[in-house]
């Protein structure tokens, strides 16, 4: 008797097919494919990410014992560890990044007027990079040091929901500032950055592209102050300051005029020097700011410690991108359904409770909100009753 979808097609379902579908025509991805075609290749490796499997063994194993079910989850190629290993190692990864980009796009419009704490209409993104150490005799494409490979996750971070909305894949060796070549400023948002982005040729460019940028100072930036404007030193901000820079080249690095923000936290009773290119937004509001790009390293932290991209189920370059895609889509997808759901859970919570319940027939909304619908008493019961 049918009753009702399991939850892994639950969750499945909140991707839109068509937009996959897609995908896979534009690096024909399913070209001269019989069985095993991109969309048991991404089922398998969804459910991998949801249910901490530790490797294409471990994920053969789940699938094979649960075989009766594997219709039901979408998935209509056989499941072996060397075709699922194959598919990794050769079909496009760029099918998996356009498809997480897509739901991107989605979960940005579900998370457009989502509050995080600071007075602003514009978007606000973080952008910072997060190194996954590997081994170089296994992956020797990803140079870092002489005996030591490393990937670098370089990713702009939406603060309205925490949502991913950039992220580029590179070996260990590409410095943090490059990736501002890359990355193309909206006009009018507000790019926040630590000083490993200190580049004025590339924030000026920014600059001419009517972008914001909050940056920390480096202690030996040589300038020259305008002047200065009132401050509320009870707030914490110590200086507000429009200046131009002095030295031989930044000064034709950029030409422009710049703020300067001096600002005291009291909680950890450190001082912060930023440089931004906006003079409207109060000082406090630019402190506020960088405090959440802190939200990024939390993203970082949160992402390694809950979906599989610290240990890879393949070697190669495409493989390791490959995972790396579908874990980002997996976490984005978690988002859309808290979102839609109107769920109060977290999305460490929600992720929990789908591993362990992922070959469950319960509907998804009562599953993650405790609802469960309790079987009536019948009236007509003849159990005889021991206390009345």
């Amino acid at each position: 008797m049918n009753t009702g979808k399991i939850v892994f097609s639950q969750v499945i379902d909140h991707i839109p097919m068509h937009i996959f579908r897609d995908c896979v025509q534009r690096y024909q991805g399913n070209f001269k494919i019989k069985h095993f075609t991109c969309l048991d290749q991404y089922l398998c490796m969804a459910f991998a990410q949801i249910t901490f499997r530790e490797s294409l063994r471990d994920i053969e194993a789940c699938l094979r014992s649960q075989k009766n079910k594997l219709y039901h989850m979408g998935i209509r190629g056989p499941i072996s560890r060397n075709t699922l290993s194959n598919a990794n190692k050769i079909r496009d990864w760029r099918i998996y990044a356009d498809l997480a980009q897509s739901l991107i796009s989605i979960a940005r419009r579900l998370y457009i007027h989502e509050d995080f704490d600071v007075e602003l209409e514009q978007t606000a993104y973080a952008l910072d990079s997060s190194t996954i150490d590997l081994c170089l005799t296994v992956f020797p494409w990803a140079t870092f040091r002489q005996t030591k490979a490393a990937i670098k996750l370089h990713t702009l971070l939406d603060l309205r929901g925490n949502i991913p909305t950039f992220i580029y894949i590179s070996d260990g060796k590409v410095h943090d500032v490059n990736i501002l070549d890359i990355l193309i400023p909206e006009a009018g948002s507000f790019y926040i950055m630590d000083r490993g982005y200190l580049d004025f040729a590339r924030l000026f460019a920014m600059n001419q592209q009517h972008a914001f940028f909050v940056i920390r100072a480096k202690s030996n930036l040589k300038f020259c102050r305008m002047y200065s404007h009132r401050v509320d030193e009870n707030s914490g901000i110590q200086c507000d300051q429009t200046i131009v820079l002095s030295g031989f080249y930044t000064s034709k690095e950029y030409p422009e005029k710049l703020r300067r923000i001096k600002y005291h936290d009291a909680e950890t009773d450190k001082t912060f020097v930023f440089l931004t290119n906006n003079f409207t937004l109060p000082a406090i509001t630019i402190a506020g700011l960088y405090r959440k790009r802190w939200q990024i390293e939390l993203f970082f932290k949160w992402i390694k410690q809950n979906l599989r991209i610290k240990t890879f189920y393949g070697t190669t370059e495409n493989a390791v991108k490959t995972q790396i895609w579908i874990a980002v889509s997996v976490y984005v997808l978690a988002a859309i359904i808290k979102k839609r759901l109107k769920l109060d859970a977290s999305l460490y919570t929600i992720l929990q409770i789908l591993s362990v319940t992922i070959f469950e027939r319960t509907q998804l909304y009562q599953l993650l909100t405790k609802n469960y619908i309790e079987k009536p008493i019948d009236s007509d019961d003849k159990q005889l009753k021991l206390f009345n």
